[in-house]
């Protein structure tokens, strides 16, 4: 299996931005792809991409398997068309370049990845979807609580840009969890110095999102890697953003 050691570790943290808000919601190219080149066109994989993602044995995954439907909390989330996504986004175990104590979350905002730290010189590695410029956020804190199937209540301050959202303000009750809830199937709530700090990790039904800044500063995922990261994470993890 190959190991994606092409990231150095950022050295500079800045601190947690001020302002909070929540998340909503013909040509070919080729990409390069641990070692090989995949080629694409309009989009879609020309070639299927190698099993290269890595399960806790060691083994290698199917990305069809490991992005297929799931039944979770009374839901079906369906399968994605990962072949219209770049590998690279794949969830993945990779050497870490992150430098951090195991346990620790670290997301690296300009190259659209989140890696959960393992021990032994190793991390799980998630494609990720950030903020709009404006919007995206650095810094330090802390997973202080964790949600399955979470409500969705937008803060004030989007209603008052978005009017049309008022029907889930907190005056009215939020937006039921579902599947096209902006939240997806799981949310993993930040705090700074025992303060909510609005900005969440969550899922998301936008799988074409991910690696791109398109929220309005969270970090989403795709709904199956969201899961999967919640039952590796505790409560009271430690996360670290790069910006």
């Amino acid at each position: 299996m190959k190991f994606d050691t092409s990231f150095s570790r950022r050295s500079f943290l800045t601190v947690l931005g001020a302002g909070a808000a929540s998340t909503l919601a013909g040509c070919a190219s080729t990409t390069p792809y641990g070692g090989q080149v995949v080629t694409y066109r309009d989009g879609i994989s020309t070639q299927p991409p190698e099993t290269m993602v890595a399960g806790d044995d060691g083994a290698q995954v199917d990305p069809a398997q490991m992005y297929g439907s799931i039944a979770d909390g009374g839901f079906v989330i369906p399968a994605i068309p990962y072949q219209r996504i770049n590998p690279r986004y794949y969830r993945q175990r990779v050497v870490d370049p992150t430098g951090e104590t195991p346990g620790t979350i670290v997301v690296d905002t300009p190259s659209r990845f989140l890696y959960l730290v393992e021990p032994g010189g190793y991390a799980m590695r998630y494609g990720v979807g950030i903020g709009r410029e404006g919007f995206a956020w650095s810094g330090e804190g802390v997973i202080q609580w964790k949600q399955k199937w979470p409500k969705w209540t937008p803060p004030d301050e989007m209603v008052a840009r978005q009017p049309e959202l008022v029907k889930y303000s907190s005056k009215n009750g939020g937006m039921a969890p579902g599947l096209m809830n902006p939240l997806g199937a799981r949310a993993l709530y930040i705090f700074k110095d025992g303060q909510d700090t609005l900005y969440r990790l969550h899922g998301s039904p936008e799988w074409n999102s991910i690696g791109k800044a398109v929220s309005s500063g969270c970090v989403r995922l795709m709904n199956q890697d969201i899961i999967d990261l919640y039952d590796r994470v505790p409560a009271k993890t430690r996360i670290v953003v790069w910006q």
